[in-house]
């Protein structure tokens, strides 16, 4: 066992090296440059989000696909893994995050569109679309769309779920002292009564939950922010000088390089907002929306909460905080945000532990339904309900086990998910940038698939 686990460290070191962070944020950058930065309509994508295309096809609201992308999304490494950028590459690893879900954005956008685009229609009236779609119709590489399925699906029960049962189980534990198979054994129960229920069941819970547990969070940190104002504008000074220049050691810091706080910043912007990874698309394709871009300009919005604002956020409360106490003494990212939340009086260790615990929940949610998706296109619908009986069952196994080796195992098929959706968004590129260009650019964003094309044919 501590071969293998060796050997997946190894490959997950090699697979989430330079060269993938490389190639995703060089993906980001070039589909920014391409779609003549789609950053500059996200407002007006926040505000097609919570629009509803009733009359449109699709079996869920563009607000419940990116309420349940973001489920998916949004969790413990907005909050614990920062600090960990921050303890392992300084403050600066704050603005190469930011910036990386800047551009993150683009890709997002660019996900989004081919997940609609390539999205089918099954016998029974319901849609399924995602990566794998757009790699057999989009480009009529089967194979590769049957690999990025595989990875998705056994990913599914790594990050999504056992490493997130895991979390939940722990803080519990650590806060409340309720035995690791009791809280197993709820949270089993609490999934199954949500993802037996299908898409419609998990988009409804996350979009109750979603805003929810943003709103807590955001309004804890806003609280923090204010309590550490005359720090504010300090840190944010230190944050923007620490991402160029190399950082020494001190004033509750530890001591940076450049290099450091680039590769600990891109490599968690990354992973928080999932902004390539191929996942989000699989809940975008069921989105009710009367065109793909539409569609595009709603999951961009989701990096833009993940990342842009949660993810800068978290940062600045911590590096402010640490301004404010300098003495604070720390070995990792989850002490760091304890003690920043330890200042808000009575309810602050509370908002973190209802964070913590509902955005790992959500995660295990958002994640399901990705996994269900990717055994669908592998094997057919009749393997799906075995699919959730396993996914509830390795919720209980995931809160009792150590996961030392389900971490390893579980970034390596996250890397190995982002490779083929990368290849899909550089070869479908040209797709991409004519359909921004009909609706976008065109200003038709008003106008159904079907009424392009009878407009185009009179023509």
């Amino acid at each position: 066992m501590e071969t293998l686990n060796q050997f997946f460290t190894d490959l997950s070191g090699l697979l989430w090296g330079w060269p993938m962070i490389i190639l995703l944020l060089g993906t980001h950058i070039y589909l920014t440059i391409i779609l003549r930065f789609p950053q500059r309509h996200i407002f007006k994508a926040v505000r097609l989000s919570v629009k509803r295309d009733k009359e449109a096809a699709g079996d869920v609201s563009q607000f419940a696909s990116l309420a349940t992308a973001l489920a998916a999304t949004i969790g413990t490494g907005n909050i614990i893994g920062v600090a960990t950028a921050i303890a392992l590459g300084g403050p600066g690893a704050v603005l190469w995050c930011w910036l990386t879900g800047v551009f993150g954005i683009s890709t997002k956008y660019a996900e989004g569109l081919l997940a609609i685009k390539y999205r089918k229609k099954k016998p029974d009236g319901k849609i399924i679309g995602g990566p794998m779609f757009a790699l057999e119709y989009g480009l009529g590489w089967k194979w590769l769309a049957v690999l990025f399925a595989i990875f998705t699906a056994i990913a599914s029960f790594g990050i999504g779920n056992t490493v997130q049962a895991n979390a939940i189980a722990t803080l519990t534990k650590e806060t409340y002292q309720i035995s690791p198979y009791i809280t197993g054994a709820f949270v089993c129960l609490l999934t199954g009564s949500v993802v037996l229920g299908g898409v419609k069941s998990i988009a409804r819970v996350c979009s109750m939950l979603v805003p929810l547990m943003a709103i807590c969070y955001i309004a804890g940190c806003i609280y923090i922010i204010g309590v550490n104002a005359a720090y504010v504008l300090p840190a944010i000074k230190l944050i923007c000088v620490s991402a160029f220049t190399p950082q020494a050691a001190g004033g509750g810091f530890v001591g940076t390089t450049v290099m450091m706080a680039a590769r600990f910043g891109i490599a968690r912007g990354l992973f928080s907002n999932e902004s390539g990874l191929g996942s989000a698309p699989i809940v975008a394709a069921a989105a009710q929306t009367r065109n793909p871009v539409r569609q595009a300009l709603v999951s961009s919005s989701g990096t833009f909460w993940d990342t842009v604002v949660i993810c800068a956020m978290t940062g600045i409360v911590i590096v402010s905080s640490v301004l404010a106490y300098p003495d604070i003494s720390f070995d990792n990212g989850a002490v760091l945000t304890k003690v920043a939340f330890s200042k808000i009086p009575i309810v602050g260790t509370p908002i973190l532990t209802l964070g913590l615990l509902t955005f790992a929940f959500s995660t295990i949610l958002g994640w399901c339904y990705y996994g269900e998706r990717a055994v669908e296109y592998l094997k057919g619908r009749k393997w799906v309900l075995g699919y959730r009986i396993l996914y509830i069952a390795a919720v209980f196994i995931g809160s009792v086990m150590n996961l030392s080796i389900v971490w390893n195992i579980a970034d390596c098929m996250n890397a190995l998910m982002a490779i083929p959706n990368l290849i899909s968004l550089i070869a479908l590129s040209g797709i991409i940038v004519h359909e921004t260009r009909k609706y976008l650019w065109r200003k038709r964003l008003d106008r159904t698939d079907g009424e392009e094309f009878l407009m185009e044919r009179k023509n």
